[in-house]
């Protein structure tokens, strides 16, 4: 045990002694959370609206002044034909071309029913769906209101039921965003720079030619692997810590559930990805191409993660390949501890998943290592 100790101190003087370290360990994640957690959203709002107002009677005044105050909605261009919008919307000037025809009035009043064309530009087929789905329900609430108006011009409509909806939106009441992406963004920080610092450990020794002296004395394997791999757990906890905090005084996540699951979670999570950052750094030869296969794999996990996109709406081969993806596993249990209050009984899937990726990958790593005596 005492060489275990002497191994970790060495390492944590190692990397404290580097001035730079400190802020890129604690400041920079902050940071980064902050950013990305603003920046990160799928909400869509100011879309670029064109209109062609053939009408020009009231009602066609009211549905623009309910599409502009939805709030989704920025009136850009207030075009005087079809062709001038379509031009826009092929030249991106604008996201939707709204065009109201002639007599769009009066055939609400003689007809009861009425056309509008709606030309999305579905480049981005998620802003696209999103944008004519806000339209529609802005013209769907503009039916509803102009109802009051046409029956007592037109006389007494079919009697239709009437369904009174009263919303209730469980565990994230407000439909804030950040509430969502913080959690999910702070365990993808912490794996990370996790994973990174430890693929670039051991062939850091290997670099400077140290890794020979330390392969001449009398350590076990397994002393040099823990002593090497723990400090780096301690870090990865100390990030979480300090990202929980920031997202408590700054976005006031509600955390519903035991931080004591999230740090338990977190080990194994960690245990993990430190096998994996070993098992790449023992077979790496260089700083640079140890920084470039962790990369490859980082990519790979937070695009497949769930972070940005639900696994659920990925394909079925896909979905497989989530199952051996840390970062997918901690930013599920992280939404699901903090913003719904889940126990050990409905994460346990979870842990069981990490343990074994934590043994397997473990022991890869230490077969993978070979210290010469």
């Amino acid at each position: 045990m005492r060489t275990i100790l002497l191994i970790i101190q060495k390492e944590l003087l190692q990397v404290f002694r580097n001035k730079a370290m400190l802020p890129l360990l604690t400041v920079i994640p902050v940071v980064q959370l902050i950013l990305l957690s603003f920046a990160a959203s799928n909400e869509v709002k100011d879309i670029a609206l064109s209109v062609v107002d053939h009408d020009h009677s009231s009602y066609s005044r009211l549905l623009l002044q309910k599409m502009t105050a939805s709030g989704y909605f920025k009136l850009q261009q207030y075009a005087d034909h079809h062709d001038q919008a379509e031009r826009s919307l092929q030249t991106d000037e604008v996201d939707m071309v709204l065009e109201i025809p002639n007599g769009f009035e009066r055939d609400l009043l003689r007809q009861k029913t009425a056309d509008l064309q709606l030309l999305v530009n579905a480049i981005n087929g998620s802003k696209g769906g999103l944008a004519g789905a806000y339209a529609a329900q802005v013209i769907q609430n503009f039916n509803q209101e102009i109802i009051a108006d046409v029956v007592p011009m037109i006389g007494t409509l079919p009697a239709t039921p009437r369904l009174d909806i009263q919303y209730s939106n469980w565990y994230n009441p407000t439909l804030d965003y950040k509430t969502f992406m913080v959690p999910g963004i702070l365990g993808t920080l912490v794996t990370i720079i996790v994973m990174i610092l430890t693929a670039m450990n051991i062939v850091r020794e290997k670099e400077i030619g140290t890794i020979e002296q330390l392969n001449v004395t009398p350590i076990k394997k397994y002393q040099f692997i823990l002593g090497k791999l723990l400090p780096f757990l301690f870090i990865g906890l100390f990030d979480l810590a300090i990202g929980l905090v920031a997202g408590k005084l700054i976005f006031d996540i509600p955390m519903v559930g035991s931080l004591g699951l999230v740090f338990a979670f977190c080990v194994v999570n960690l245990i993990v990805v430190l096998g994996i950052g070993l098992l790449i750094s023992t077979m790496a030869d260089t700083q640079q191409q140890a920084m470039f296969v962790a990369w490859f794999f980082m990519m790979i996990f937070i695009l497949m993660s769930g972070l940005f996109t639900p696994i659920e709406s990925m394909p079925k081969w896909a979905q497989y390949f989530t199952y051996p993806n840390p970062i997918a596993h901690f930013v599920e249990v992280m939404r699901r501890v903090l913003l719904k209050g889940s126990t050990f009984a409905d994460i346990q899937w979870q842990f069981a998943v990490m343990t074994v990726l934590a043994i397997t990958f473990s022991s890869l790593a230490m077969l993978t290592y070979r210290k010469t005596t």
